[in-house]
Order: C-alpha cells, then structure tokens, then sequence
C-alpha cells in the first residue's frame, strides 16, 4: 500500500563548549582526546642538555604548557589539545630555537631539538613542520583532520560519513524507504564485524548503544547524528590493537575532540536544499510509473540542511567560548505497509477451520464461499465484524 504522507523530519543538535583553557585544566583532560609529545634536547656535539626550557604555545588558543629537560636530555609533554602549537626550547648559553609542530588526537609523537652553542642570541631559528608519520605505536589507526572535515563533502553532513577513509571500515547509506519499504538507519562497521561491534568517544564520553542494535547512539533506531558535523574538530579511527581505555568494542574505537573556540572570532553558515527534480525514482517509483505512466506523479520531497556555528575569545589566553547548531528537515512521501487488523486475524482462522470441517460435505463450496466473505468483510469493516458475520458452520 502506498500512502502519501507529508513527513516533517526534524533532526537538531545543539552543542555549547565553554572551555576555561588553564594550564591545570589541560593536564587533566583525558588521554583518548589528546596527543603526546616527547624527545630529546642535545647540543652541537650531540651531548644531552639537561634543564632546558620547552614551551608549547597553541597557536589558536594561546594557551602555554612548558616542561624542562632530564639529566639525559629527554622530555614529554602529555596532554596536549589536538591543534598547531609553537614549540620553543631554551637553554642558557645556546640559541633558542622554535619549531611549529601539528598535534593529532591519540598520537605521540617524536621532536628532539639540537641548539647551537652560541652565548649572544641575535634572533631564534624557526622551523615549520607538518605532523609527521607515527612510528611508536602498534595501532592501525586513521586520523580525519579538521580540513578534511571541512572540505570533503557528504550528502548528510555526518561526521562518521569520513570514516569511510579509513581501511576495514563501511559506512552504509542512510534511506526512508529501505528493505521492503522499511527505513534503514545509517551504521559503521569494521573488520567485518557488525555495526554492535564498534564505540564512539567524543571529549571522553562513549556514545555507545547498549539498547538497540546499530552501535553507536544516533546511528540506529533513534536516527539523526551524533553530533554537529561543524562542531568537530577531528578525529581518530583506530581499526586494530587499540588500548585496553577504550573499552565496549571488539572491531574498530573511534574517539573525537570537539571545538572549543580561540582568541579570533570566528564562524561559518550553511544551508542545502533538494527537491524532487534533484532526486531520482527509486525501485519502487519506477515500478509504479512502468504500471501507470499516465497516472503517475513523482512523489513531493523537500529537504533542507542547515548549520551555523560561531566561537571566540571571553578572555584572551584564558577563557573561550564556541557554539553550534544544525538541522535537518524533511517532507517527503514514504510508502508504508499496514497490517490487517489483530481480530480480522482471528476471524480469518475461524473462517478457514469452519471451512476445513465442511471438506467432505456437499455444502464445502458454500461454506467456503462464506468464509472468504466473512474474511472480507472483516478486513474492511474493522470492529463491525460480528454484526456482518454469517453463520458458516452449517454444514449438515
């Protein structure tokens, strides 16, 4: 049965970051939305320096976080926000030297510094580098950047949709009228496990579907995304040997940091619109248009898309604030599939037992020919049943 119904679909999510960036506050986030960086800090002649000063100042934030050198030379800086920091390390009697370094969630990475022994600093030496390939870790892992989120485009605006760059892992289609006229729910899987078999951390917090099955919250039968797509600032997909904090999950652990603004004020907007002559006929249209070409009308769709988000400094250095909203409406004909009334069910067993003991009767025809009425009769008239039923057990 085909039932034009006008569908408003209203999927909004709302996400408020307000982030009082301290220096004690950013010690204490947790590791699987954070990076790691250590090394060694040696002279000209390749000898370990020992207390030397190295700074790290995020570029967009402001935000500083500094450790000093060991006796051996070797430093670690735990804890950092994904981002670009500016890395500067200091020792008397040296040149400064500055280093800009990308930090990926989840990652740990190697930076050792080498000073020049000079005791008059004219200026320092600055070096940009890009976030290197990770060499000290066994996991398979994939990292979706901020300009990968930003630029790459998807028909949803789900943020899981760029797991898919990942190897191993499936991201489904998300459509109304699915298997057998059913809605199919968007889910992720990997390793050829079901979709049950993977967890999504954002800012720490697992976002797992332990009540109905598709994995992760919003990518079952509670529909929409998870989280703003523009309030993401990036993510990881870790495939195989993830670590044993990332618990509930057997194939594939995808852990996201969110925004939290900086000392620039900034924002973006968007808005998508379809209609029904962007979209195509799916099986089901094309079958009904082969039947009646006529008759046929392309069902209405409408669909808009839109997102805003705006973030910015409450205190420079010190407090800042980022905020983001999306939604995503929907009006379109869905073809569903109603079952026969509970007591129309139970007549036509009636019907079809009356009729079984008339088989070797001269009046089975009859009796048969009833219960097919009383069974018609049932399915269109409802509760009104009992006042139409005749009496089919004259058999004799």
């Amino acid at each position: 049965m085909t039932g034009r119904t006008g569908i408003g679909r209203v999927v909004a999510t709302l996400a408020v970051a307000v982030a009082a960036l301290a220096t004690s506050s950013r010690g204490a986030l947790a590791q699987t939305t954070t990076g790691t960086v250590r090394g060694t800090v040696a002279g000209a002649n390749g000898a370990p320096l020992s207390t030397a000063q190295i700074s790290a100042r995020n570029v967009e934030s402001g935000v500083p976080r500094g450790t000093t050198s060991r006796d051996d030379g070797t430093y670690v800086l735990p804890g950092l926000v994904p981002g670009t920091y500016e890395f500067t390390v200091r020792r008397l009697g040296y040149t400064p030297m500055t280093r800009q370094v990308v930090v990926q969630i989840g990652t740990t990475q190697y930076q050792n510094f080498t000073l020049t022994n000079q005791p008059v600093t004219l200026s320092a030496i600055t070096v940009s580098a890009a976030a290197p390939v990770e060499t000290r870790t066994s996991e398979v892992a994939t990292n979706v950047t901020t300009q990968q989120i930003e630029n790459l485009p998807t028909s949803t605006r789900n943020f899981l949709d760029l797991a898919a760059l990942a190897p191993g892992v499936i991201v489904s289609e998300d459509r109304i009228n699915g298997v057998n006229g059913q809605p199919v729910a968007k889910t992720i899987s990997a390793g050829g496990q079901p979709p049950n078999s993977i967890n999504l951390f954002v800012d720490g917090t697992s976002l797992k579907n332990d009540i109905t099955s598709g994995g992760i919250a919003g990518q079952d039968a509670s529909r929409g995304n998870p989280f703003p797509r523009s309030a993401v600032q990036e993510y990881r997909v870790i495939a195989q040997n993830f670590k044993a904090e990332y618990q509930n999950s057997s194939s594939a652990v995808i852990t996201a940091t969110t925004k939290s603004g900086g000392n620039t004020w900034s924002g973006d907007a968007l808005i998508n619109f379809q209609n029904k002559n962007m979209v195509a006929l799916d099986s089901f249209q094309k079958k009904d248009k082969n039947n009646s070409p006529a008759t046929f009308v392309k069902p209405d769709y409408k669909r808009m898309l839109g997102a805003v988000s705006i973030g910015g400094p409450i205190i420079k250095d010190k407090m800042h604030i980022f905020g983001s909203y999306e939604s995503n409406v929907q009006d379109r004909t869905l073809r569903v599939a109603v079952p026969a009334p509970r007591l129309a069910r139970r007549l036509s067993a009636r019907a079809r037992a009356s009729a079984s003991f008339c088989f070797s009767s001269a009046a089975s025809l009859a009796a048969m020919a009833c219960s097919t009425s009383s069974i018609a009769r049932a399915s269109w008239f409802g509760s009104s049943f009992s006042e139409r039923r005749p009496n089919c057990m004259r058999c004799n």
